[in-house]
């Protein structure tokens, strides 16, 4: 029987409501296959900050390393806490576990309309990779002055070579496994050191995968063509910013974020990978039972797959289109479920005969 030890990081918000879905289904999994999860709970967040003055224990990144995989909620209460205060412990945990692949799929599944007019299922299934090592997201910088009318705030990016050849790579491997295409999407037009290296190396690996065909975009552009044509797109490479931005785009794009998953992946697998819905907190709806579960279930079935679970996680995916094209919805999808009532039609749609 092949065993797991997951940390379980539910947040704030409808964190805890959306991962209790996805525990289920993966309580499912377990029930029907050879697999066992066992759950640590960490009790982290805004509730930690009011009770002990911080959001995570000073000891956080020891307590999660033996752990095979972190499954995090959602964090963030602005009205309580400054998000870059909430959002610290992950930045950490994402660079000290060297977790530069943040993957993110964008896909619009049958029964689930677009924003975009006259776009169905067929135009946008795309993936962003992200680099989640580096980048705008350094702490390279500080604030001068601070208070007075000179005030000085200087935030340096870090691109490195060697971070910047390892996300094309990620890249150009994930293309091979799906329709051979990727888009590189910088600002080399107006930032000349940084994404210039970026054009550098794209054009310097790219021969060595010659059967992906590779291309660039400014991020301007790129956004643009997100709304205005996504079929054009199947593997999105980008900086820590940059995909950041265009992943919230393709996820509402496919349908909204409420199914959107994500990884923060260490391929390397010698520290934990991290695995979250791309949503907030929506502190706005938490407690109302009415979030949709369904990209923390995705995200789940993003976790098996890096566990080499992968037929557990092909199931949970075709369970979750099965159950959306069936017209089970929550309410940000237009329909009338609750929480529980969308984890249960998934539950229910899973395929064990």
């Amino acid at each position: 029987m092949a065993q797991f030890n997951i940390a379980v990081y539910p947040g704030d918000g409808i964190g805890a409501e959306v991962i209790a879905q996805a525990l289920r289904v993966l309580a499912s999994v377990a029930e029907h296959s050879a697999t066992s999860f066992t759950y640590h709970t960490l009790d982290w967040g805004v509730a930690h900050w009011e009770r002990h003055g911080t959001v995570a224990p000073p000891d956080f990144i020891s307590i999660l390393r033996p752990f095979d995989a972190i499954l995090l909620g959602a964090v963030g209460w602005p009205e309580k806490i400054p998000d870059h205060i909430t959002l610290a412990p992950l930045v950490t945990i994402r660079q000290t576990f060297d977790q530069y692949a943040c993957v993110r799929p964008s896909r619009l599944y049958p029964g689930v309309r677009s924003l975009l007019a006259d776009k169905g299922p067929e135009d946008i299934d795309l993936v962003v990779i992200r680099e989640n090592s580096e980048g705008e997201y350094t702490d390279n910088g500080g604030r001068f002055r601070k208070g007075t009318p000179l005030e000085v705030a200087i935030q340096t990016a870090t691109h490195t070579r060697r971070g910047v050849e390892r996300i094309l790579r990620y890249g150009f491997e994930l293309a091979r496994k799906r329709r051979h295409r990727l888009t590189m999407v910088t600002k080399s037009n107006a930032q000349r050191y940084s994404y210039v290296m970026w054009d550098e190396i794209l054009e310097e690996i790219a021969p060595q995968y010659s059967d992906v065909e590779s291309s660039r975009q400014h991020c301007d552009a790129a956004v643009m063509n997100f709304v205005r044509c996504p079929e054009q797109f199947d593997v999105v490479v980008a900086s820590n910013l940059f995909g950041d931005l265009l992943t919230d785009l393709g996820g509402a794009i496919g349908g909204g974020l409420g199914l959107a998953p994500s990884t923060n992946t260490n391929p390397s697998r010698e520290f934990p990978s991290m695995f979250e819905p791309v949503h907030g907190s929506a502190p706005d709806i938490a407690g109302h039972g009415i979030s949709n579960p369904i990209a923390a279930i995705l995200s789940a079935a993003l976790m098996l797959d890096h566990l080499q679970l992968d037929e557990h996680a092909e199931r949970i995916r075709d369970a979750v289109a099965n159950t959306l094209a069936a017209g089970h919805k929550t309410p940000d999808l237009g329909g009338q479920l609750t929480t529980e009532q969308m984890g249960e039609r998934v539950v229910d749609a899973l395929q064990w005969t």
